[in-house]
């Protein structure tokens, strides 16, 4: 006869069981003593008469539950995010396992396994951090062999300090009320690829993404880009807060006027749409979308990363999906909140809201020379002869087409190349004239009157003499 060995618990029943058995004590004191109901003590009853003490033995004793996760698993995500995920949270990591490798685990099991094979998140709490860091320096400082995870965890980028964390304050009630805007130098790609800027937008009623735009410095084309993505997609918000870059504000007058406007490219088209501009030195300010930094610096490198993407045009076609996904998990969904965005605008009166205005002179040759080439004035397919000395301004569309402007008059831009596109005593077949690019907006745009009309009437005139 092999011998039976009994938990606690199992063993404690077995001995009230075999008292009521041979008489000792009542069925209602093992009621009470068990809490159970008399139909169960009947049972155990049965239980002990037919099998004895091994009755007693639970029956799923010495089985492996079937949502264990095997050694090998285990195994394979350590190899994993050692190898392959090291840049993500755990979070982030566990939602990788499932989209790419096809692993689905719990986030506290997931947490459990590489928490305990010495692993932490690079977007842990500062305790944790520095109770880590605490640990490795007693281990390095009594010359304790580490881990391989310990040793990984040193070479990574985990050890360095982490950011201060800016203080939180209440969100905006309405979507479009207000537009958190800045940039972000990191290497995005890599260490190898030197240094980025990401352009952000981002909703501070929502939380969501609504613009974003890689370029190689912080410049106004970045901001240009981020807010067409706005207008296209949103419409027209109430208010951007953006920091004192001068892309968006120069030092203001005591008493500003027409004459003496001090707003910039960036600040006079918002200035047109009806959109208040504000700026701030402080960081805490719009910690908002300084919080969204720290985080896409977690998740964007690390799918940037996985997706192989080294150029800054690949990662802009990148951000489009990538935003959708991010705004899909993390932000507050559209029906939450209510919308102020004004009315979308035609694309036309975006590319020439979107503009870069550029004041130039007529030189003698009839032409004006802007960014190192030389163009001359058309109407339709005629050239214009413009009075040598005489100011205009270049507006630069969105698209890149150009036009000029002399008081309220427009001329298509045309570039005057070096040499003749064709010979009249060598080429057979003329080529057709130069053809200018895109079209002349309409006298009633924007940008002929309020800043620049009385500017742009005074030009007219001197042209005339």
């Amino acid at each position: 006869m092999r011998k039976v060995d009994l938990r606690m618990n199992e063993l404690r029943n077995y001995n009230i069981i075999k008292r009521v058995a041979h008489n000792e004590i009542t069925v209602n004191r093992a009621q009470v003593l068990l809490n159970c109901t008399k139909r169960t003590i009947y049972n155990l009853i049965k239980r002990y008469n037919m099998l004895g003490k091994e009755s007693f033995i639970h029956g799923n004793r010495g089985r492996s539950p079937s949502t264990i996760i095997s050694q090998d698993l285990k195994e394979n995500i350590l190899e994993l995010y050692k190898d392959k995920y090291y840049l993500a949270n755990f979070r982030h990591f566990m939602e990788l396992l499932e989209e790419n490798e096809n692993i689905k685990i719990s986030y506290n099991a997931l947490y459990t396994l590489l928490y305990s094979a010495g692993f932490i998140s690079p977007k842990c709490h500062h305790v944790t951090r520095r109770n880590k860091n605490k640990t490795l320096k007693l281990k390095l400082e009594e010359n304790i062999n580490l881990s391989e995870s310990e040793k990984d965890y040193i070479a990574v980028t985990n050890l360095q300090d982490p950011s201060v964390a800016h203080p939180r304050k209440p969100r905006a009630k309405y979507q479009g009320e207000l537009i958190q805007m800045d940039a972000s130098e990191h290497a995005w790609f890599g260490p190898s690829h030197g240094k980025q800027h990401l352009h952000l937008a981002l909703d501070d009623a929502s939380g969501q993404i609504i613009g974003a735009y890689f370029a190689p410095q912080e410049t106004l084309k970045g901001y240009y880009n981020v807010l067409y993505q706005i207008l296209t997609v949103k419409g027209i918000p109430a208010k951007f807060l953006t920091d004192n870059r001068t892309v968006f504000e120069y030092g203001k007058l005591k008493n500003p006027s027409d004459e003496k406007d001090t707003f910039t490219q960036f600040g006079y088209a918002c200035h047109q749409l009806g959109i208040d501009l504000e700026t701030t030195s402080i960081p805490q300010a719009k910690g908002t979308v300084e919080r969204m930094f720290g985080t896409l610096q977690s998740r964007l490198i690390t799918e940037l990363n996985i997706a192989g993407i080294t150029t800054i045009q690949e990662a802009n076609c990148f951000l489009k999906t990538f935003i959708t996904r991010f705004n899909n998990v993390f932000a507050v969904q559209d029906d939450y909140t209510k919308s102020v965005y004004d009315n979308q605008l035609t694309p036309e009166k975006i590319n020439y809201t979107l503009a870069i205005i550029s004041k130039r002179k007529v030189d003698n040759g009839n032409a004006i020379k802007y960014k190192k080439q030389y163009y001359q004035f058309y109407n339709d397919d005629n050239l214009m002869l413009i009075q040598p000395k005489t100011e205009c301004f270049v507006l630069e569309a969105f698209d890149g087409s150009l036009v000029a402007s002399i008081g309220e008059v427009f001329y298509n831009l045309v570039e005057l190349e070096r040499n003749e596109r064709f010979s009249k005593n060598f080429d057979s077949q003329p080529k057709s004239k130069p053809k200018y690019k895109g079209h002349k907006p309409k006298q009633c745009h924007p940008w002929t009157y309020y800043t620049f009309k009385e500017k742009w009437s005074k030009l007219q005139q001197q042209s005339l003499y």
